[in-house]
């Protein structure tokens, strides 16, 4: 029986074109022969150069036989295989697309072990300027850098994948350069336009509450969506929210979990917001606290929450802001109150925190800090209070945000 060649072991011949091939043995097939990868040079000299470049890159790697598949199988393996019972339902239609529409027209066909960190950077630079399957009014063909981002996230995490089942020695994206993200910047509703949202959503009944909730929770759109009765305790004001909805390809809506573990948490409502939905309790008729329109049995659609949203803004004459943005008039208003009860809060109760803040410590003496407010998540503000105390505090927070008071003045 012939000796098993061992991995990164190569050949070295010149074909009958006159160009020179080396081959390099990568791996073996079930019945022990052995699986090669061929380089081409039009000298031997710049062969060999090539192929010591190549043996080192493979030595003491053993590729299976699926290394022979190309990238467009690889991925529509690793969705099916590794990516089905993994991801969110709406994650996996994205990872789908890019692959379909953006990926595949330019590398599907090639073997997975031939592509290069150079094709892979190829792919990228083009994606940048012609990738928009169709043509955008303002841009063009061309794709966002956080698309550009996107993609290589996805593409990375597959051939991460093939690397561990051995299609591959190393993964071709390591090495290429992405565009930096340039996130545009938010769009924050001010004391006046809020107002003005508020008059138009007077007019709008069948969606105050749901908008009201919103500006005073800060929730995200699938969140509030996803919200039954059951989580809300009308009692002591606390609505626990543990799940999110989001719509499917093709119609419909899912729910599943939050967007993360932290997404799952249960928060204290201001007081006018706990007595909107203690009414609004009173007259349903359906689980969900807020339910499709014409079939109860059903929540809102998040899709539908954001066409109207854009509808109230053009009423009330304000900018196109997302959906998103609504949420953090809350966060500013929240942080902000925090750090200011929590200062004053330890220079009263705890008199040795005045060593560790010195916001607190100005505070205790009657002064007023020249420095900026800093944010409630800074940790050695939180160092010198017992648990108790800490959550308390939160919840005393959230309680007092100004939003609550203002959007309160705004529907009487």
């Amino acid at each position: 029986m012939a000796k098993r060649r061992p991995a990164g072991d190569g050949l070295v011949r010149k074909r009958s074109d006159g160009r020179w091939e080396g081959r390099i043995v990568v791996g073996h097939k079930a019945d022990g022969s052995p699986i090669f990868r061929s380089v081409f040079a039009k000298t031997q000299g710049e062969l060999l150069k090539k192929l010591h470049s190549r043996m080192e890159e493979y030595r003491d790697v053993e590729l299976t036989e699926e290394s022979g598949m190309t990238l467009g199988q690889w991925l529509d393996k690793w969705l099916a295989d590794y990516m089905t019972l993994t991801v969110r339902e709406s994650t996996l239609n994205s990872y789908k697309s890019i692959t379909e529409h953006h990926i595949k027209p330019l590398l599907g066909d090639e073997k997975i072990s031939s592509i290069t960190t150079a094709d892979i950077q190829k792919m990228y630079n083009w994606l940048r300027e012609n990738g928009r399957v169709s043509e955008h009014y303002e841009k063009g063909n061309a794709l966002s850098d956080t698309f550009i981002r996107r993609v290589h996230m996805m593409l990375h995490q597959a051939l991460d994948v093939a690397v561990r089942e051995r299609l591959i020695p190393k993964n071709p994206t390591e090495g290429t350069i992405i565009p930096k993200v340039n996130y545009a910047p938010k769009q924050i509703l001010t004391e006046e336009q809020l107002e003005k949202f508020m008059e138009a959503l007077k007019q709008d009944p069948l969606w105050y509450d749901f908008f009201y909730t919103e500006l005073t929770t800060g929730m995200r759109r699938g969140e509030i969506c996803g919200l039954k009765w059951q989580d809300f305790d009308d009692k002591t004001g606390r609505l626990h929210i543990h799940c999110s909805v989001s719509n499917r390809k093709g119609g419909g809506v899912r729910v599943g979990e939050t967007k993360t573990e932290s997404g799952a948490r249960t928060i204290l409502l201001p007081p006018s917001t706990a007595e909107i939905l203690k009414q609004r309790k009173k007259q349903s008729y359906s689980e969900w606290i807020f339910h499709n329109p014409t079939v109860p049995e059903l929540p809102l659609n998040p899709a539908s929450a954001y066409r109207h949203l854009k509808v109230l803004l053009r009423k009330a004459e304000l900018p196109p802001i997302r959906f998103h943005d609504l949420r953090h008039p809350y966060v500013k208003h929240t942080t902000k109150i925090f750090s200011l009860r929590l200062m004053d809060f330890q220079a009263q109760a705890y008199p040795d925190a005045r060593r560790k803040t010195r916001g607190a410590c100005q505070l205790h003496r009657g002064g007023q800090s020249r420095s900026p407010v800093r944010p409630l998540c800074n940790r050695k503000r939180f160092s010198c209070l017992p648990p108790q105390a800490k959550m308390s505090w939160i919840l005393y927070a959230i309680s007092m945000r100004l939003s609550d008071r203002r959007l309160a003045a705004c529907s009487r």
